[in-house]
């Protein structure tokens, strides 16, 4: 005689309907990546979904799989002094897309450029050196900006 399994009703569940869903990429050629590795694993083992897109990824590529993966939050980390290029055009593809995804920066970011890429639309700079704690902090407040309430 064979007993079905009860459920485990006392396990988590692995994909709560309230995880945060984040893609990571590094726009244009920029070929840094140990930093934004580090981001993907400190925002998983936060509880995350992470969705990281490697290296060399275009605004549209990133536009493309952040409306495929349904994201909340969209992280780029930058380290080729391109930021105040590549991360406008990566808001204005977003806008063109008519999606309402937060931009989340990190890495080499001048003190003085910051206000000016807040002003294009990025939700967060995150400059060398951030905590793990301030990275999660950060993607937890854009994305609890962009969710409904």
């Amino acid at each position: 005689m064979s007993e079905q399994a009860e459920p485990d009703t006392d396990r988590p569940d692995p994909d709560p309907p309230d995880r945060i869903r984040v893609v990571l990429a590094k726009l244009g050629l920029d070929g840094h990546d140990r930093g934004i590795k580090v981001v993907a694993r400190t925002l998983r083992d936060a509880g995350m979904e992470v969705i990281y897109l490697g290296l060399r990824q275009t605004a549209d590529s990133i536009v493309a799989a952040a409306e495929q993966e349904d994201a909340d939050v969209i992280g780029l980390s930058m380290h080729n002094a391109g930021h105040l290029t590549l991360a406008p055009a990566m808001a204005a593809a977003l806008r063109e897309a008519d999606l309402d995804i937060p931009l989340v920066i990190g890495g080499i970011v001048p003190d003085d450029d910051v206000e000016e890429l807040r002003r294009g639309g990025v939700a967060a700079v995150l400059g060398p050196g951030a905590s793990a704690d301030e990275v999660v902090a950060a993607v937890r407040a854009a994305a609890g900006a962009a969710l409904p309430e």
